[in-house]
């Protein structure tokens, strides 16, 4: 029996037809794989933005119950006792003893700022100052050197600056007996070079006080209102180191009579120096906190700095007499070699002129002398030299620059 005959044809037209069902599918495959892929990808998305939705509800919720909270009272430790005990006076005016964890005995301290609840009074939180970096950096850290025994020639200054300045920080309970007001301020003034700072760094010396020093024209600022800001961040941190003594040099610089023609620049010194004036001697108590200024022109400050009540006390730092040099060379020779010829009354009585200042750079010169001779002690032709060169200097300074009021 003969077998069909294989037709090729056909069997070529079921192939293609297979492969073209096959690539199909492959197709249909990888569009799939592709879709699986998007949704997947669509999947960690949305995922990330439910993740996120959620973070912002529970940020809402969270800022929807902070403002639910009751607001805090603010207030100032006055007092620390024993017992984790605190005296704190409320922005409300009344004054509160409230007991601190145990966790906060660090950051307690007289002069800080705490949030207390409104309900139980109880603390909160202890608010952290916002003091300017300039301002802190005022405080000094270690007191100065320089004693009473290092100024000579200014007895009677000392003694004012005891009563006025010392006195009240050490013995404050003998003004309540006498029944009045300790002096709150003092104004140093005269020439350059009689030793007003010197006045000022004894009296950092001598008392267990915080010392604040700053010269006034840090206070002058570029921008309005920072130049006040500072005068009240310095008066905050002397309240919060009570006692304290604040030190303000060259208070000229700040402290120029108020005229009614001036530039902008100068009416914002004016704006700093209303705000010195209201701190000085305003509304609210400046506390056990004395300040002491230094100047070289009295004549032009403000008659409103200058009053009692702000200064109380005015003291003039005049050049020394002859005995005042003699003790000022005495000092500033105390640690020199000197030659047998040389006679200190003989040296302070040529120095007519001298100030302070003048005398400390009249020993010095009359070293260098020594020292250019190759000697190894210092002559009284080396300080006749030294005069000759310092006071000489002095009297072809310019007139200006020499200062007019003291001619």
């Amino acid at each position: 029996m003969q077998e069909p005959e294989f037709d090729s044809n056909v069997q070529r037209e079921e192939d293609i037809e297979l492969s073209n069902i096959l690539d199909k599918h492959e197709t249909i495959e990888r569009n799939l794989t592709w879709e699986v892929r998007k949704l997947e990808k669509d999947k960690v998305l949305l995922e990330n933005e439910n993740l996120r939705l959620d973070r912002e509800v529970k940020s809402l919720k969270s800022e929807i119950n902070r403002f639910r909270t009751p607001p805090l009272v603010l207030a100032t430790i006055s007092e620390i006792l024993d017992d984790n005990q605190v005296v704190v006076k409320s922005s409300t005016g009344p004054s509160f003893l409230l007991k601190y964890a145990d966790k906060d005995a660090d950051r307690i301290d007289i002069g800080a700022r705490v949030a207390l609840n409104q309900q139980t009074f109880s603390i909160v939180d202890i608010l952290t100052s916002e003091k300017d970096p300039l301002v802190s950096g005022m405080e000094i850290e270690e007191a100065p050197e320089i004693s009473y025994e290092n100024i000579g020639g200014l007895k009677d200054q000392i003694r004012e600056t005891i009563e006025t300045v010392e006195l009240p920080l050490k013995n404050p309970k003998i003004f309540e007996e006498v029944g009045i007001t300790p002096p709150k301020g003092v104004l140093f003034y005269g020439p350059p070079g009689t030793g007003k700072t010197l006045l000022a760094k004894a009296v950092a010396h001598e008392t267990n006080a915080t010392f604040i020093k700053i010269v006034a024209s840090e206070f002058v600022k570029k921008y309005i209102g920072e130049g006040s800001r500072l005068v009240r961040g310095v008066f905050e941190l002397a309240k919060e180191k009570a006692p304290a003594i604040i030190f303000i040099d060259e208070i000229d610089a700040i402290a120029a009579k108020r005229l009614q023609g001036s530039t902008s620049g100068d009416r914002e010194v004016q704006r700093t120096l209303m705000q010195l004036l209201a701190e000085m001697d305003g509304f609210e108590a400046r506390g056990n906190v004395g300040i002491i200024a230094a100047t070289n022109r009295p004549d032009i400050l403000d008659p409103a700095l200058i009053r009692p009540g702000r200064f109380d006390r005015i003291i003039e730092v005049p050049v020394p007499d002859e005995e005042g040099k003699l003790e000022i060379l005495k000092i500033h020779t105390k640690n020199m070699t000197l030659d047998p010829d040389v006679d200190l009354s003989t040296i302070a009585a040529n120095a007519k002129s001298a100030s302070g200042a003048d005398l400390k750079s009249i020993c010095t010169e009359a070293g260098m002398f020594a020292i250019r001779e190759e000697h190894y002690s210092v002559s009284a032709k080396n300080f006749e030299e030294a005069l000759d060169k310092v006071l000489n200097k002095n009297k072809n300074q310019n007139p200006l620059e020499a200062g007019v009021m003291y001619n």
